[in-house]
């Protein structure tokens, strides 16, 4: 099997996952289509990193270490950042970029 063909398998923690639900939550309070959109997307878009995840550029911060996590923007204002690890891509967390997320690190 080349790398062009090589598939990794995709793992959303709980934490990510609580993120994700939490985010929708808030949007479906001023729009139930938005927060379907989002989901949508995220499922979209965490589905396409089975395909080269390492597309994405690494998330630079001076209190995460060099390399570890990569972020993919989905649905205008959100994070979902990741790690690949051997053949599995891990997403940790689901954050809205409006917000300060250094808690987060």
């Amino acid at each position: 099997m080349d790398s062009a063909d090589k598939e990794y398998t995709v793992i959303v923690s709980d934490e990510a996952g609580q993120m994700l639900v939490s985010h929708s939550r808030f949007l479906a309070q001023v729009s139930e289509s938005a927060a379907f959109e989002l989901i949508t997307e995220f499922e979209h878009k965490a589905k396409s990193l089975k395909k080269f995840p390492q597309r994405n550029p690494w998330l630079s911060d001076p209190l995460v270490p060099a390399g570890k996590y990569r972020k993919l923007l989905i649905a205008k204002r959100y994070l979902l950042v990741y790690q690949v690890k051997g053949n599995t891509v891990y997403i940790d967390a689901v954050v809205d970029c409006r917000q300060d997320y250094n808690w987060l690190l």
